[in-house]
């Protein structure tokens, strides 16, 4: 039998060597992850095809700023409740408080992104969607729904419900693309029907999944500023990153307004070259969960070596995305999604490095976050910023500028994580566990 085993574990494939280096339950997210990933395509094609040239840079701004604000906003509520729910779970406690604390927490953020867009409607109607106010509403709407899923799938995440994760995935996509080709096959000519769609999706998926979440175990209560202290660096650490990965668009727009082929040109290289990311998306959910759950149990061996493993499998992704992007991009953009001849193989190189550094960046802040360096996490992401502002404003062609923008931003992050990491493995020889151990945390923070 050992024999067989041994021989069996020998013999398999490149392809499952690279699954097995994944964390746990990774696989059960994948599924999900592409068709969400594809229908991201689909929707955008879709819309390429039925609606004019400036009809489309609505969409592509809508769906920019949905990536760019909602993620940075609301994927730190995700990530927060993962690695508590995880530890909570490891030490036996009910995950019920934690649940209310977050959801809490996540109205407030809603309400004063609703309320802010509604004093400003005008101004937003007028800088990104041609002056049309409904745009402002179906942004709005898409936030509601965005937060609904992060904060579903944080606790999924958390108990390490992963297939109920991935169908929630996997719905949102099918719903996606069904309704973006329906649309599309009835000639439907209506930015704002193809922008609701990002609102009805992602609702109808949180619904469908949202068994797992009705027989949460109540346990000890969490305090609010828990939650939040974590919370509050993380969301600014968030939204920098997203500025860093989806500024090319936005920066295209403020810079040459009236360009609307290059501002769609742009969001369709964008979603090209970073096909990576789909698929990266299945690591985060898992390896946060296995990082928290490693810290929890005190496995400084197990930690660095799935921090590891993970690096390598992103860097595999990147290059395995990366350069097909680089060759064919400029291509594919005008075949898929009928864009102009706006991009050169140039652009695409910067653009398949930035999201290859950009991958990277987020397992690296997924380590600090573990370990309690928020505020290193948000330091990085502040360089990057830093770094991907400068390079916009160097003279030069407005396109090579915002993809090498988009390079030196996420490699400059990189950077520092890596050395904030180096710092922390050499200052303490171990980590904090549980949020339950508040000494030890605040004293591990207080060393750097």
């Amino acid at each position: 039998m050992d024999d067989q085993g041994s021989t069996a574990t020998g013999r398999r494939s490149p392809l499952t060597k690279l699954l097995s280096a994944l964390p746990p339950g990774t696989q059960l997210v994948i599924g999900g992850t592409v068709l969400l990933g594809a229908a991201s395509y689909i929707h955008l094609m879709a819309a390429g095809y039925t609606l004019d040239k400036p009809q489309m840079a609505a969409v592509s701004l809508l769906w920019t700023i949905l990536m760019s604000v909602g993620l940075g906003l609301f994927f730190p509520v995700e990530q927060e409740l993962t690695r508590i729910v995880a530890a909570r779970v490891v030490g036996g406690q009910g995950v019920l408080p934690v649940l209310r604390r977050v959801l809490a927490i996540t109205v407030a953020l809603l309400a004063v992104l609703t309320v802010g867009m509604a004093v400003a409607v005008r101004p937003i109607a007028d800088t990104f969607f041609d002056g049309r106010k409904d745009m402002v509403v179906a942004l709005a709407a898409a936030f509601v729904a965005m937060a609904a899923g992060n904060v579903s799938r944080g606790v999924l995440a958390g108990l390490g419900r992963f297939g109920a994760y991935g169908t929630q995935l996997a719905v949102d996509g099918a719903l996606r693309i069904a309704i973006a080709v329906g649309c599309a096959v009835a000639h439907v000519h209506s930015p704002l029907v193809f922008a609701l769609i990002l609102t009805i999706a992602p609702l109808i998926s949180v619904l469908v999944t949202a068994g797992p979440l009705r027989g949460l175990r109540t346990g000890e209560s969490i305090a609010l500023s828990t939650v939040a202290s974590g919370l509050a660096p993380l969301i600014f650490s968030t939204l920098l990153s997203q500025v860093v990965v989806n500024a090319a668009v936005v920066s295209t727009q403020l810079l040459a307004p009236d360009n609307a082929a290059l501002v769609a040109g742009l969001l369709n290289a964008v979603v090209l070259a970073r096909v990576p990311l789909f698929v990266f998306g299945s690591l985060q959910a898992s390896l946060l969960a296995g990082l928290s759950s490693t810290a929890a149990a005190g496995d400084r061996a197990g930690f660095s070596k799935l921090l590891g493993r993970t690096s390598v499998v992103v860097t595999v992704l990147g290059l395995a995305g990366g350069v097909p992007a680089t060759l064919l991009g400029p291509w594919l953009i005008q075949v898929l999604f009928k864009a102009d001849d706006v991009l050169g193989s140039l652009d695409f190189l910067w653009m398949s490095a930035g999201t290859l550094c950009y991958m990277l960046a987020m397992v690296l802040g997924q380590a600090l976050l573990v370990l309690h360096r928020h505020r290193l996490q948000l330091l990085g992401w502040a360089v990057g910023t830093v770094a991907l502002i400068v390079t916009t404003l160097v003279p030069g062609p407005i396109a090579t500028r915002v993809c090498l923008a988009y390079t030196m931003g996420s490699l400059a992050a990189v950077v520092c994580m890596v050395t904030a990491l180096r710092l922390t493995f050499l200052r303490k020889p171990s980590f904090a566990t549980d949020e339950a151990d508040q000494s030890d945390r605040s004293s591990l923070v207080d060393s750097l």
